[in-house]
């Protein structure tokens, strides 16, 4: 006979309650990790200028990423190294921005343009020279059995032409700290920004033909593949460009609502970012052109306070995320993801130092005769020395599906490899070459209210001298593209009448704001 115990018969019931206390780390753990990064940055950002003297001479950015690797060693011994890694989208979409941004809005315009055809130069052959020199060598090495494993010509490339283009938060991290001559400043860093174009063209076509592969590629391919750099490059330009001059309109309908005025220059900065990644184009040169061409009009629509909180709110985002990029790269090197072969990874630092001072020694032996300010042997130097590799790259590298390629571990331990060397070995030793070859540093950019105004002069006497010698320059150009924005773009663009020229104008507020 079955008995039947009390509770089947009168089965109990839980009621539910409500409870006073509740712990839920899981509701806001991806908020809260976002917010404890940044209190990390903020707290390093701080603790580098409390650094002993001994370590003065380290690199901030150098610094950053040695917090980075032990901050990434107690995460992987605590089982939680996959806190907020730096993954491709998070690079590309969020950390990158403000820095590109800062870099555009702020650009000296005159300086950039007057040097814009040497910079073209370096980004564009510059980078297609390392790209194919690089891969062409570690191919050809690679016959001699001395990486122990046979990699394809076609991967080899793609590895090359990710590494091969100088990083402009790199570059930014090591030049503007230590405030070298102008010229090569923005020599370095322009090639930095627009060889972007160039890096993600390669690497995008290199995956497109490794898809279709090498037995079946076409002469059409190739074409394509060379018609997809004009298009890129041009298309992020004019993006730029556009959403430039639709933050002009913008802020000219915000007078009488200030406060909203430095939210619209950030929005439309980044709708012209997400906007190019829309269309495959390059997100850093539509971002670079968006704030160069809406500064031209933003500075003189908005009020005084609205200038200023968009350069303090710029220059704080922007060093913020330069700070974090470099500590989650530090971070995400703490990995299982990597292999490690000393031939090749020897080899690829080697080379791409010495492809980039080849390179710019041939360059420049063409540039030189063409230019008015001529680049030293020594300029030439801090050039080839300076071309630093950093996150850019490291984010591509990991964007390659391992399934495909199956060297992409190599790939990424050579990146990581010649990123430290780059950032470690070229930028501590960057200001001590300076020294050595006497080459000014901490150099103060900014030009006074007196100084451009001199400069303006000096362009209408020489354009005026153009003019009569029946030849056309660099004056009389930057004069005729002023005369046709004044007659036709800024009636459009601002709300009254400006004859200043924006920089003047921020000369002016920035002496207000000092006083």
């Amino acid at each position: 006979m079955e008995y039947l115990n009390q509770t089947d018969i009168f089965p109990t019931t839980v009621k539910p309650s409500y409870r006073l206390f509740v712990v839920d780390f899981n509701r806001i753990r991806s908020p809260m990790t976002v917010v404890l990064w940044l209190i990390v940055a903020c707290i390093l950002k701080f603790g580098y200028t409390l650094q002993p003297k001994a370590f003065k001479k380290l690199p901030e950015s150098c610094f950053l990423i040695l917090v980075g690797l032990i901050i990434g060693g107690i995460l992987r011994s605590l089982n939680a190294h996959d806190v907020m890694p730096l993954s491709p989208l998070m690079f590309f979409f969020f950390l990158l921005p403000p820095v590109i941004f800062d870099a555009g809005y702020y650009m000296p315009n005159r300086l950039f343009f007057d040097h814009l055809g040497t910079i073209l130069l370096y980004a564009v052959v510059g980078t297609i020279f390392n790209a194919f020199a690089l891969s062409i060598s570690l191919w050809g090495i690679g016959y001699t059995g001395i990486y122990g494993t046979f990699i394809p010509f076609l991967d080899l490339f793609l590895f090359s032409a990710l590494i091969s283009a100088v990083d402009p938060v790199a570059v930014l991290g090591v030049f503007d700290e230590l405030k070298v001559d102008k010229v090569l400043y923005i020599l370095v860093f322009g090639e930095s920004l627009l060889n972007d174009a160039v890096s993600v063209v390669l690497y995008n076509v290199t995956q497109a033909l490794i898809q279709i592969g090498s037995e079946n590629i076409t002469g059409n391919d190739i074409l394509i593949g060379v018609a997809a750099f004009f298009v890129v490059a041009a298309g992020g330009t004019a993006i730029g460009v556009i959403f430039g001059y639709f933050g002009g309109i913008a802020t000219r309908y915000t007078k009488r609502i200030e406060i909203i005025e430095p939210v619209v220059v950030f929005l439309v900065a980044y709708l012209a970012d997400m906007t190019a990644e829309l269309f495959y184009m390059s997100s850093i040169l539509s971002v670079t052109f968006c704030g160069i061409t809406m500064k031209n009009y933003s500075l003189l629509n908005m009020s005084e306070s609205s200038c200023l909180t968009v350069k303090k709110t710029v220059k704080a985002l922007s060093n913020l995320t330069e700070t974090l990029i470099f500590i989650l790269l530090g971070v995400s090197t703490v990995n299982d993801t990597q292999e490690w072969n000393t031939s090749f990874i020897g080899l690829t630092i080697l080379l791409c130092t010495v492809y980039r001072t080849v390179g710019v020694f041939i360059l420049t032996a063409i540039a030189n005769p063409l230019r008015l300010h001529k680049l030293t042997v020594k300029d030439q130097i801090v050039m080839s020395w300076g071309g630093l590799r950093g996150a850019v790259a490291f984010a591509l590298v990991y964007m390659i599906n391992s399934g495909s390629i199956n060297n992409q571990p190599l790939f990424a331990s050579a990146t990581i490899s010649v990123v430290f060397f780059t950032v470690f070995v070229q930028g501590c030793t960057m200001k001590p070459l300076l020294l050595a070859l006497k080459i000014p540093i901490g150099v103060d950019e900014e030009a006074s209210l007196s100084e451009r105004l001199h400069v303006k002069f000096q362009d209408h006497l020489v354009a005026g001298m153009e003019l009569i010698s029946g030849s056309t320059g660099k004056p009389t150009q930057r004069l005729r593209y002023k005369a046709m924005d004044r007659q036709y773009i800024r009636p459009l663009l601002l709300g009254q009448a400006h004859s200043l020229d924006p920089k003047t104008v921020e000369s002016i507020q920035l002496n207000g704001f000092a006083s």
